[in-house]
């Protein structure tokens, strides 16, 4: 994913001089060629991210494109004040770019788990909220954040996800994308950010319909309420907080609607977690591996067969 970002970020740089990069003294594998393409359209403000993020609205209110890049939490919640009181109340055209979210940094520790982003961001008001899937998803999320600009959140994963669509797809703000269709139409598995694939590898062997969610703000309500009226059971799977995520969104969508369809939520524990290790090793120990998934829907039917709400 991030390979494919910034691929994509440097070929609007190139025709776009008001579009500028700035890190926080991170990244410079992965943002070598755009600062060598593009020198003047690079600042390095230093480990000093509430910096970047003042510096970033003021060169988004004099007119320019701004993407900010760090990796995990450091580029959210090191300076929320600065995007929230910074950013957000002045409607900045600024994106704030963290790479490795979730678990993707797991064996540096708690510090470097991005798991409460999501939600964060979320309840910044005027923040548009981004977790694409695969990276055919970040091509279609950074062409609508060059198109629409405004304070967005982009929650990439790290390298090496594989790409879940087979083709190239559209993905304006606030759409949601069907991944897999003609399950047995009892279970949909929704999905946001890098866990897409592991959900796509649960879905074969549960027969489910799988949705990817790149856009938790604005949200598909719609696909919700559509869902509610087709699927005996709704599941969202996100490598993140179960509060405050693709789950909560749900939720409230079908609070609202007064859907009695179940709804069930598989995310991270809503604790700080003392537990290292690379990404994979930690998707197992949270149960939010495919096998894991298999096995808590299947347990989830099993236990309420026959309480769910029939098919409308």
């Amino acid at each position: 994913m991030r390979n494919r970002f910034f691929a994509g970020l440097l070929t609007a740089a190139l025709v776009d001089p008001d579009l500028v990069l700035i890190t926080a003294d991170l990244g410079f594998g992965a943002v070598d060629e755009f600062a060598a393409a593009r020198p003047g359209q690079f600042v390095n403000c230093g480990v000093a991210e509430q910096n970047m993020a003042g510096l970033a609205a003021g060169m988004a209110l004099a007119g320019a494109r701004v993407f900010t890049y760090s990796i995990a939490n450091f580029p959210t919640l090191r300076c929320l004040e600065q995007i929230r009181n910074d950013i957000c109340y002045h409607h900045a055209d600024v994106t704030v770019v963290a790479v490795g979210g979730g678990l993707a940094y797991g064996a540096l520790g708690m510090s470097h788990h991005a798991t409460e982003d999501l939600a964060i961001m979320r309840a910044l008001p005027g923040m548009a909220v981004a977790a694409p899937g695969d990276p055919a998803e970040v091509d279609a999320v950074l062409a609508d954040l060059l198109t629409v600009g405004g304070p967005a959140y982009l929650r990439l994963g790290k390298t090496g996800e594989p790409t879940v669509h087979q083709a190239g797809v559209a993905a304006p703000r606030g759409a949601s994308l069907p991944v897999r269709n003609g399950g047995t139409s009892e279970v949909l598995l929704c999905s946001t950010g890098a866990i897409l694939d592991e959900v796509g590898k649960a879905a074969e062997d549960l027969d489910a319909d799988v949705r990817s969610f790149p856009w938790l703000d604005p949200f598909d309500t719609a696909a919700i309420r559509d869902a509610a009226a087709t699927y005996r059971l709704i599941v969202t799977v996100e490598e993140h907080s179960i509060v405050g995520g693709l789950g909560s969104a749900a939720a409230e969508v079908l609070a609202e609607a007064g859907s009695g369809v179940p709804l069930l939520r598989i995310a991270l524990p809503a604790q700080s977690s003392s537990v290292v290790g690379d990404q994979q090793y930690l998707r197992t120990a949270f149960e939010l591996d495919a096998e894991s998934i298999i096995r808590r829907v299947r347990n989830h039917l099993e236990a309420h067969r026959g309480l769910a709400s029939p098919i409308r």
